[in-house]
């Protein structure tokens, strides 16, 4: 009898590291998918066969075009397993349906990667498949390091904290799901109260530690390894309580008179379990986000907890896989938003999944001073940044969060400090909790801009680029809550001097993620210093270069124009840059426009 892949093999990790710290694999491998028979015969590129850097891929998951009868029978599929593993001479069995509709094959004994590619190229050849992708190893990617809320700078310090208590005066999060794939969860009073039920989806024994596969039971039992366990070289290492770190920055209680603040600490968290040892499994991940987003799952129960927020604090090298691109689209069209750390290698993220993947909110970290953090992964892929923490001068520089003191299984609860992109996602995820709490009709492509918009500029430096700024909580919840005007509001923060009796100055908002025209009562809203504001002329501009005049000039001799302006803009598309434009008109008088929005 065939022994099953669990037993027989031992798991390599995705890079080494250290037994404090986890970080992403460095190596990067361009992924070049053609299925052309011509092409299928020529060498196949090495991130096509590998588990991780270096390592063949044990399994394979393949996608099947919509019309393949693979695509929905298991037989099929199993059928189609069987015939390429006997062209390409290996054993090849197919394990299960992933939730996105994807076939896992076990690739049989361990093979070379010459191997590997040999069967690759059999599934690229066949013009009824998708796509066929390694099964690859992700793990966290925090780098580990309240029980008072003094110490949380990330939330509240007017520097680099991300100005969540002002998000509280409008919503906690209450209503709101949010799904943290991650090592499971750790009991914790700080945090227990908020917890709902989650899933283990880790299928392989040799990864799960808690001597069985896929349950209902989310706990973490602990990722601890010792010397040579997943890899030859590998050090030992102690269990991080990752997810339960996590889970804590999202919802933590709060108000309860210990321990740490939650973002969205109205939330609820559902904990899915898919990294333990050694890391974790695409395959595993996929059918998470499918589950945790409302999609079914062969083999398990209806989820009762779907989540409107997925976490994802883990990642490892390469580009992002069809197999998880068609997940996270997915979960995406179901209206779910997506948040994944950028990665810790101080590289550009396009090198690290799924950061890189489409349809995701990626996330950098800054340290205590503003600036990246010396880890952090950068570039045109990261879509925001948040506090992350840098622990290597000053241990309370990092984030503090809900942890517990087991260095194998868990023991006596507690809290730590640890840094990392994993912790600045989490800060992302309660934000996103808090928006949808305030505005349930709300997008993920409108959640993704609004954060975007109403970011701030970082107060240091990012080589490379950090997306949109840094994460403003209460701006951002104020804008998309529509607690005096019913809308979505996009804001302009950045100041321009209007020159004395001159040409005009401009200023810029782009408006995404809305459907249709602009409304009939647009609200503009104008913060604008002058002194003599009578010599002000103020026009909106529209995507198109429609012009509506909103003050003309004066004898109003007082100062200042901080005031909100109804315009009809409906026959107006509502996407597209639109502008402010001001001038002033006579001498003697000088101003600045300090900022400027417009509300939906």
């Amino acid at each position: 009898m065939r022994t099953s892949a669990s037993t027989r093999r031992k798991l390599i990790s995705v890079a080494a590291v250290s037994a404090a710290l986890f970080t992403a694999a460095t190596t990067s491998v361009a992924v070049a998918q053609d299925s052309s028979a011509q092409e299928a015969a020529a060498p196949v590129p090495a991130a096509q066969t590998e588990a991780a850097p270096g390592t063949p891929a044990e399994r394979l998951i393949v996608g099947y075009k919509a019309g393949a009868a693979e695509a929905k029978s298991n037989k099929a599929a199993e059928a189609d397993a069987a015939a390429k593993g006997k062209e390409a001479g290996e054993d090849l069995d197919f394990q299960r349906r992933l939730g996105s509709g994807a076939a896992l094959v076990d690739l049989g004994e361990k093979l070379t990667k010459a191997d590997v590619a040999d069967v690759v190229a059999e599934y690229q050849a066949d013009p009824q498949v998708a796509y066929v992708v390694p099964d690859r190893l992700n793990k966290p990617l925090a780098t580990p390091n309240d029980t008072e809320y003094s110490k949380q700078w990330d939330l509240f310090e007017s520097t680099a904290g991300m100005n969540v208590p002002g998000a509280w005066d409008v919503t906690t999060g209450s209503g709101v799901t949010v799904a943290v794939i991650d090592t499971g969860y750790v009991t914790h009073s700080d945090l227990g109260a908020n917890i709902v039920g989650g899933y283990d989806f880790i299928s392989d024994t040799a990864v799960s530690n808690d001597g069985n596969g896929r349950d209902s039971n989310p706990a973490d039992t602990g990722d601890w390894t010792t010397d040579g366990q997943c890899a030859a070289d590998w050090t030992a290492t102690t269990s991080s309580w990752h997810g339960t770190h996590v889970a804590g920055t999202i919802a933590a209680v709060t108000n309860n008179g210990k321990g740490v603040a939650g973002i969205a600490y109205g939330a609820k968290v559902s904990p899915l379990r898919v990294l333990g040892q050694c890391g974790g499994y695409d395959s595993d991940i996929i059918d998470a986000i499918t589950w945790a987003s409302g999609g079914s799952v062969s083999g398990v129960p209806a989820n009762t907890n779907v989540a409107k927020v997925i976490n994802m604090s883990l990642g490892g090298g390469g580009a992002c896989s069809s197999a998880t691109q068609s997940a996270i689209n997915a979960a995406v069209n179901r209206g779910t938003t997506v948040v994944v750390a950028a990665g810790n290698e101080n590289q550009n993220a396009s090198n690290s999944s799924p950061a890189n993947c489409n349809n995701v909110i990626s996330v950098a970290a800054l340290g205590r001073s503003g600036a990246k953090a010396y880890y952090s992964n950068y570039g045109s892929s990261v879509d925001i940044a948040a506090p992350g923490g840098e622990t290597r001068t000053t241990t309370a520089n990092g984030i503090l969060s809900t942890l517990n003191t087991g260095t194998q299984g868990p023991s006596s609860e507690t809290y730590k400090y640890y840094q990392g992109t994993s912790m600045a996602a989490p800060h992302i995820a309660g934000l996103a909790a808090l928006m949808k709490s305030a505005n349930a009709s709300l997008t993920p492509a409108q959640i993704e801009s609004a954060i975007k918009t109403n970011s701030r500029a970082l107060p240091g430096a990012c080589s490379g680029g950090c997306g949109a700024g840094l994460a403003d909580a209460a701006k951002t919840v104020q804008a998309v809550s529509g607690s005096s005007t019913g809308g979505t509001t996009f804001t302009s923060t950045s100041a321009v001097a209007i020159p004395d009796n001159s040409s005009a100055i401009e200023s810029s908002i782009a408006v995404t993620g809305r459907s249709g025209n602009a409304p009939s009562a647009l609200q503009v809203g104008v913060d604008i210093t002058h002194t003599y504001r009578g010599d002000l002329v103020i026009d909106l501009v529209a995507p198109d270069g429609s012009t509506y005049r909103l003050k003309s000039s004066s004898s109003d001799s007082a100062d200042n124009v901080n005031t909100t302006y109804t315009v009809n803009a409906s026959s107006e598309t509502a996407n597209g840059t639109w502008k402010l434009r001001v001038q002033d008109t006579a001498a003697q008088d000088t101003g600045r426009l300090n900022s400027w929005k417009l509300t939906f």
